[in-house]
């Protein structure tokens, strides 16, 4: 059985609030040695910004600190520490979510491994912090306050004692994973999808974002898609402005309820949004307004029902508008899904199901001499790392003369398109 860990080895350090402690913590990190472990904690939920509210970091030698950043504010060390460590490995737990906010304070790696992703590619079965490191270092971590709100001041011993706990073993965690990733000769692969992850741009902005609003896709009236349009955007621009998660403003259902069955008045409509909110101080009779010219709106001015399609429709739509395309998918998928399990990973790992569908979608061209070279080419366009590229070029490419589908089950990640 697991032993539990309640609390770090050598206890929860002071919280680092000002500048000078921050260049203190930085002298002590020089002092350590090998890869640094890092964690941020956000606000999820709570706020608009995804700022860190909270930094921890460790590493052998240089123990374990807990950085306030929000006290710390603008301070050269955050850039020293970055620059000073560039040509060491930064240890993160699923470091697409922390990467944003670690170098929104200064703080930019230029090598990481990722204890998820590498846990992943290594086959483990779960790869959450806690599980992992009951799996792998048999220890179960105390992991209670995921979900508090880190904006909040002061900060909690117990919470702090949780944060700390996720980087405590997280060095140890690492030398684990890469055990696992050198005996199935894994490694090279982990390190191209860690630099894939540092290269990686931001995501552009969603196109009509308001779209996404729960329940949407129930609604074909085209004026309370217009009220919800313009809503959501009042509702989006207020958030951002005090920082608050939009659905602490209101949430999706008092939106759909507004603009399908909308208040007959200013006091109907502001008391449909105090129904349902924690905020008293809002700006009503704006947002009222804007309900009552989007009621008003007519032919060309309202929404379309249907967003235009931009790039390739989703799955389930290609049986009926590009027959040969979807029998080349079900067999793709299936290779991709057997090669996954012969490399015990998910299949999405493997390669992603969007350079799948991208390499399926055109009808391959008859004039192709080496159909091995022509997939591995549209692979890498949609950014298919080389190890990759070499595990399922050949599977894919065996498949594009399919004419008839595989009767094959969904996949959850293709259900929800």
């Amino acid at each position: 059985m697991a032993e539990p860990l309640l609390a770090p080895i050598g206890g929860v350090p002071a919280l680092i609030e000002t500048s000078e402690d921050l260049g203190e913590v930085f002298s002590k990190l020089k002092s350590g040695s090998g890869p640094i472990a890092i964690d941020a904690e956000r606000a999820s939920g709570y706020k608009y910004s995804a700022r860190a509210y909270l930094i921890q970091i460790k590493r052998r030698g240089g123990g374990l600190h807990l950085i306030d950043p929000i006290a710390v504010g603008e301070s050269p060390y955050w850039a020293e520490m970055s620059a000073a460590f560039s040509d060491q490995e930064w240890i993160i737990h699923a470091s697409t979510q922390d990467l944003a906010c670690l170098r929104e304070v200064g703080i930019d790696p230029k090598i990481i491994f990722d204890t998820e992703l590498a846990g992943r590619i290594a086959g483990c079965e779960r790869v959450g912090l806690g599980p992992l490191t009951e799996q792998l270092l048999d220890v179960t971590l105390a992991k209670e306050h995921s979900a508090v709100d880190w904006s909040l001041r002061p900060l909690r011993p117990e919470w702090l004692n949780y944060a700390a706990l996720d980087v405590e073993l997280l060095i140890e965690l690492r030398d684990e994973i890469e055990k696992l990733l050198i005996a199935n000769k894994k490694l090279e692969w982990a390190k191209q999808d860690f630099a894939a992850i540092l290269k990686s741009p931001p995501p552009p902005p969603r196109k009509d974002p308001w779209r996404r609003t729960s329940g949407i896709h129930k609604i074909r009236d085209l004026k309370a898609l217009a009220i919800i349009r313009a809503l959501w955007a009042a509702r989006n621009e207020f958030a951002k402005e005090i920082d608050v998660a939009p659905g602490r403003v209101f949430n999706d259902e008092t939106l759909l309820l507004i603009a399908t069955k909308p208040p007959k008045g200013f006091g109907d409509f502001k008391k449909a949004l105090l129904r349902r909110t924690r905020l008293t101080s809002m700006p009503f009779e704006e947002w009222f307004a804007l309900f009552e010219e989007a009621q008003l709106l007519a032919g060309d001015e309202l929404p379309k029902l249907r967003m235009p399609s931009e790039g390739l429709p989703a799955p389930k739509m290609w049986q009926s508008r590009n027959p040969l395309g979807y029998s080349r998918l079900t067999h793709a998928r299936a290779a991709v899904i057997e090669c996954a399990a012969e490399n015990f990973m998910p299949a999405e790992n493997l390669i992603s199901p969007e350079a799948v569908r991208r390499a399926c979608w055109p009808t391959p061209p008859t004039e192709i001499d080496d159909w091995v070279k022509f997939v591995s080419a549209e692979l890498a366009e949609y950014g298919a790392r080389s190890w990759q590229i070499e595990l399922v070029a050949a599977p894919i490419a065996a498949i594009l003369g399919e004419i008839e589908p595989l009767i094959v089950e969904v996949v959850p990640e293709e259900a929800e398109e």
